[in-house]
């Protein structure tokens, strides 16, 4: 995409980026409102919020205005606590607006400079940072914005980077290969323990600065060889975007149930099985009679037409 959207003036940038990514952050923000009070437990007290703090709350997300510690109305510090997730798109709209501005600009040499900086970043607050993993981004805190950033500057500026200079490489059951080898990085409990946060944060670094790359580099390099294949890649590729982003109150609602009820991890089960393919379900659901539909509105009314 890096060829076509360089041709395209920053207006027209940001309205086609605006209009992919909106219209399932409002959604996401409807169904989270929609379940917030199905959620108490004794870790977050929604009783206590007011109607008009959830009505809110919901214009916030939906806007995508940040909520601050001690403001937002889960009461656990999430920058948008009626969908979690909204807080990687907030830190992706403001890579889109470095991209219009500047990264598109800049030459491959460059770009793999600012690359490698934000590697180097990246890798030292994983190892030397307060946590000893990467997991920020979710707050409004300066661990958070400071962790948050170095993850932004990193992967966005490395996906563009990648897209510039790919080349792909023969690669036999390319699908097979990076799934197993995601499920096999996921399963690695955390290292070290908290007196050598280190070794997480290194295992973190190694993984998002290594490893994810060239599974994507793999992917990119796969091929499908029947219709059944191509048909469940582009299904899985239609759904990963509005499956992140509606599946989180259903994982809060779940995070009660167990709570409250005092569940063990196989009484549980049921409950996890059953949020993975309701929650596929609505992402489909979702995807085509709304997210669509509406997309497809906005770009007749909002970009010009190309002849």
């Amino acid at each position: 995409y890096d060829d076509r959207w360089r041709r395209m003036s920053v207006g027209e940038f940001l309205k086609r980026r605006l209009i992919r990514l909106q219209p399932m952050v409002v959604i996401g923000a409807l169904i989270g409102a929609a379940m917030f009070y199905t959620q108490g437990c004794s870790v977050w007290d929604v009783s206590k919020v007011t109607v008009a703090a959830l009505l809110a709350a919901t214009l916030m997300n939906a806007l995508m205005i940040p909520a601050t510690p001690g403001v937002e109305i889960r009461g656990v510090g999430e920058m948008y606590p009626l969908n979690g997730p909204s807080w990687s798109l907030f830190f992706e709209y403001i890579g889109n607006l470095l991209y219009a501005f500047l990264l598109r600009r800049l030459p491959t040499r460059a770009l793999a400079a600012w690359v490698a900086l934000a590697g180097c970043g990246l890798a030292a607050f994983a190892l030397w940072g307060p946590y000893g993993d990467i997991c920020v981004g979710f707050a409004l805190t300066g661990d958070n914005i400071v962790g948050g950033s170095l993850r932004l500057l990193f992967a966005f500026s490395a996906g563009l980077l990648l897209s510039r200079v790919f080349r792909p490489v023969a690669v036999r059951g390319a699908f097979w290969i990076g799934g197993l080898a995601i499920v096999a990085a996921a399963a690695v409990p955390r290292i070290g323990g908290s007196e050598h946060l280190w070794m997480n944060g290194l295992y973190d670094a190694f993984c998002a600065i290594v490893l994810f790359p060239l599974i994507v580099y793999i992917g990119a390099s796969g091929r499908t060889t029947d219709r059944l294949t191509a048909r469940l890649c582009k299904f899985l590729g239609d759904i990963s975007y509005p499956l992140y982003m509606v599946h989180y109150p259903f994982i809060y609602l779940y995070y009660a149930w167990v709570k409250n009820e005092g569940l063990t991890f196989a009484q549980s089960l049921p409950g996890a099985a059953a949020l993975v393919a309701g929650s596929v379900l609505l992402a489909y659901l979702c995807l085509k009679l709304y997210d669509e539909p509406v997309r497809r509105l906005l770009t007749r009314r909002f970009l010009p037409t190309r002849r």
